[in-house]
């Protein structure tokens, strides 16, 4: 594999090496990454990370595995039945792979640990700005998602605590602004205050427990079904292409890891890219196995009056269902303030560089300026999500935008990679790579106009 060194001088951008934080941002929980230097980069360095292969399938499994599991039911739905489902996962997997593959290769080209770090270094200053703006905004619309998820499986566990018939008036306390809001000034906005986050493993292990439990509880609820469970429709064929292409997002959003894929990647033992592709090819398999096994069993529980959160299509009553929700709760409410930590730094290193001022400044200037960028993102979240119940439209938005970073960044990074290597000796794939990468960047593009589009003009005729 030719090394390259790709828009490694930051001096090129006019910038400061030390503005912007530079942060080590979005790392996956329980992933060592200390700065590298050159000779720490290869393989042979005498300080190379401590992760082993088995460990990186699992951190891969557990940054891909997440909420976005709930909607996969509604998903094989939108896409037209079983098979239409099937078939769009597996294509899409060989895409969502190589991309993981592609950050790779131009992680060890570029010298760079994080997302944004290396499609700063490979692709310049503008496409380096636009990535770290789309990270601020997917990880704010995913702690929107989470907050939703938060009062759908509330108001489930309160209606059987309290006996209310499903729909009826309760209690004022009982009300899903007023839960949502508690739970969230009480839980969410003291863990999300802290200038670092100690407990990301214990959200870890939370969030693959919950993970497990729900695809297990969906599969044997399929297998044994209740009585008072009717099916709906079960569609068997899509109505149109455009119905599976908007089935597209909710794959995107269950899918993204690869924001944390490359400190993942350079913690590994020997990080090579010819491991990491079996590393994230076993990985993606067994996300695969439990999307889909939660996605089938669910859409044939209920057809096509499946729920796009699939939990609320369970009767309030049903324990174990009921067990599900309090870990996905559990898990949300935990993972929020890592997300927000993640969106938080990207803003702050974003404000720094524009600012032109270094990180080693007054200590009571950035806890100022973290308490209120954390209480105006955890309010507007809030509101947001006060006023947007329908966790659909959310994750069909925040999926567009995973879009990008699973296939358009990786896509401008493998163009400019090759291109890069213009006055070398150039191997016949060449130009098979470079059409490779223009095709990820239109099918990237295409998923999130689309999305953009139908996300603006529903609304508009609703």
């Amino acid at each position: 594999m030719a090394q390259v060194s790709i828009n490694s001088d930051y001096s090129e951008w006019g910038l400061s090496t030390d503005a912007g934080e530079r942060a080590r941002l979005l790392q996956s929980p329980c992933v060592d990454t200390a700065p590298k230097s050159e000779w720490e980069a290869s393989p042979e360095g005498p300080d190379r990370g401590t992760t082993s292969t088995l460990g990186a399938i699992f951190i891969v499994v557990n940054a891909c595995l997440g909420a976005g599991l709930l909607n996969f039911p509604a998903a094989f739905s939108t896409a037209g039945g079983v098979a239409a489902g099937i078939t769009l996962q597996m294509g899409m997997l060989v895409f969502i792979i190589s991309g993981l593959v592609i950050l790779a290769y131009c992680s060890q080209a570029s010298n760079e640990r994080t997302y944004q770090e290396v499609v700063w270094a490979v692709c310049g200053k503008l496409t380096g700005v636009l990535c770290e703006v789309a990270i601020a905004v997917y990880t704010f619309g995913t702690c929107i998602a989470f907050l939703i998820i938060i009062g759908d499986q509330q108001d489930k566990i309160i209606a059987v605590m309290a006996k209310e018939l499903e729909g009826a008036s309760g209690p004022w306390y009982t009300d899903r602004k007023f839960t949502i809001s508690l739970t969230a000034f009480l839980f969410i906005l003291p863990l999300s205050i802290p200038r670092e986050i100690g407990f990301q493993k214990y959200a870890s292990f939370l969030s693959v427990v919950g993970t497990w439990y729900v695809t297990a509880i969906v599969i044997i609820k399929y297998i044994w079904p209740d009585k008072e469970m009717t099916p709906g429709d079960i569609l068997t064929r899509p109505a149109s292409w455009m119905a599976v292409f908007n089935a597209m997002p909710t794959i995107c959003f269950g899918f993204q890891c690869h924001v944390s894929s490359v400190p993942v990647f350079n913690s590994m033992q020997r990080p090579e890219v010819k491991t990491w592709g079996g590393v994230v090819t076993a990985a993606m398999v067994i996300a695969l196995a439990v999307y889909m096994g939660t996605g089938i069993c669910g859409f044939l529980t209920f057809g096509a009056a499946v729920d796009p959160d699939v939990l609320l299509s369970y009767p309030s009553e049903d324990m174990a269902v009921a067990v599900a929700r309090a870990f996905i709760i559990l898990s949300v409410l935990t993972s929020y303030p890592i997300l927000h930590f993640c969106g938080r730094a990207v803003v702050e290193g974003l404000w720094l560089r524009y600012q032109g001022v270094p990180v080693e400044e007054d200590v009571g200037r950035e806890r100022r300026r973290r308490v209120l960028q954390t209480l105006v993102w955890f309010l507007l979240t809030l509101l947001l999500a006060l006023f947007i119940p329908d966790i659909g439209k959310v994750i069909s938005v925040i999926g567009g935008l995973a879009a990008c970073f699973i296939f358009v960044f990786p896509g401008l990074c493998l163009i400019q990679a090759k291109l890069s290597e213009m006055e070398e000796v150039k191997p016949a794939s060449w130009w098979v790579l470079v059409s490779y990468g223009v095709l990820l960047v239109t099918l990237g593009a295409f998923i999130f106009g689309q999305t953009t589009a139908n996300a603006i003009f529903v609304d508009l005729l609703s």
